[in-house]
């Protein structure tokens, strides 16, 4: 019965079922973790953005004891299948360390990484043994959110992307295992992030939600999220501060909004393009797809024009000219990094996409870019 409702483009969806918003909010993760002492476990683990590391300010408002302990995540890579595998490895190999909650506090690599690991600590196996739809059998360790950054979703999305440097393949642990069980939305905590940075990560939002809701996979409640998100973005990125506290605030219930809209669908041409980005070149998902956008005119030619009114008015610079002349090498691996993604680009031109998307049309549009 189940598969046949999922034949027919319906989703039993799962979001996250508590959060906390607003200005000053990081100081209820006190107040939270003794609520769940409950739980089975011996620690806490936070996860967070190697940018704190030397952040005492923040790092002295975590209510941490001496047994909990801080894992700082790098974030000059977005995680591999390998990495993951090491970072659990080494919990497992500890004596004292049974988490009873796991915290991501950071950017959406941070908070990907702590999904991953709470799932893994509860399933057997790799992680790349998890990349796809509906593999996680246990559910994970209780998993808290805090971005402090915003844009990717990571906080409600279903997933927690991953590249496995082998196979090429960059996918994540879709599933509804994968879904924080909280999150701490706190938008001061995004008053230092830089100008470049700011506006790469919000766009994610935008992304996620203009392919969403020109997506086949499209129904009523996703487009409801996208269209909001879409809208608080055209706010924010079209104003004449766009890191202004209120637009600060904004773009932090975008994001949420944004990830919601893509747990109820899907992503469509972009992404898988952005993907092959960051497998072959290395580059980091959010500003990859900006760098994207570059030839995604034929395929969402109003977003096109919108995005690069947002780009020229908040005075953002968007890298060129990366992919012009590349090896014959670096392009056959770019067009197997992007056509593997077959349900968004399903999603965005149906069945017979690689009818349009030939070798030639993909390497065609990778120059542009």
């Amino acid at each position: 019965m189940l598969k046949e409702f999922s034949e027919r483009g319906f989703k039993n969806t799962r979001n996250v079922p508590q959060y906390i918003f607003g200005e000053g909010t990081l100081a209820y993760l006190s107040v939270l973790i003794k609520s769940l002492n409950h739980l089975n476990g011996e620690n806490v683990i936070y996860f967070l953005d190697e940018f704190f590391k030397n952040k005492l300010k923040i790092i002295n408002q975590l209510p941490k004891n001496t047994e909990d302990e801080i894992i700082f995540v790098s974030t000059k890579v977005e995680p591999t299948t390998d990495y993951i595998d090491k970072i659990v490895n080494l919990l497992v190999g500890k004596e004292k360390s049974s988490p009873y909650i796991i915290i991501g506090m950071g950017g959406g690599v941070t908070m990907d990484v702590a999904k991953a690991v709470s799932n893994l600590l509860t399933n057997s196996g790799r992680a790349e043994d998890y990349q796809g739809w509906d593999l996680v059998k246990n559910p994970g360790i209780y998993k808290i959110a805090i971005p402090t950054l915003s844009g990717t979703g990571a906080e409600a999305t279903r997933t927690c992307v991953m590249t496995n440097k082998k196979s090429g393949l960059k996918l994540g642990m879709n599933s509804d295992y994968t879904v924080f069980d909280q999150i701490i939305m706190d938008p001061d905590l995004t008053i230092t992030v830089p100008k470049n940075q700011y506006f790469y990560t919000g766009m994610d939002a935008y992304i996620h939600c203009i392919e969403s809701i020109n997506g086949s996979y499209r129904n009523a409640i996703g487009d409801a999220y996208s269209a909001q998100t879409i809208s608080i973005c055209r706010d924010v990125f079209l104003s004449k501060n766009m890191m202004s506290d209120e637009n600060r605030s904004k773009l932090m219930v975008a994001s949420y909004l944004g990830g919601c809209a893509i747990a109820t669908s899907y992503v469509g041409v972009i992404h898988p393009f952005s993907a092959g980005l960051s497998v072959v070149l290395g580059i980091h998902h959010c500003i990859a797809n900006c760098i994207t956008m570059r030839a995604m005119e034929e395929f969402y030619y109003d977003e096109y024009q919108e995005f690069w009114r947002m780009v020229e008015k908040q005075r953002i610079e968007i890298p060129k000219g990366i992919c012009s002349d590349l090896s014959d090498e670096q392009y056959e691996k770019l067009y197997a990094s992007t056509i593997v993604h077959e349900k968004p680009l399903i999603n965005a031109l149906g069945e017979n996409f690689r009818d349009l998307l030939t070798k030639d049309k993909i390497i065609e549009l990778f120059r542009k870019m």
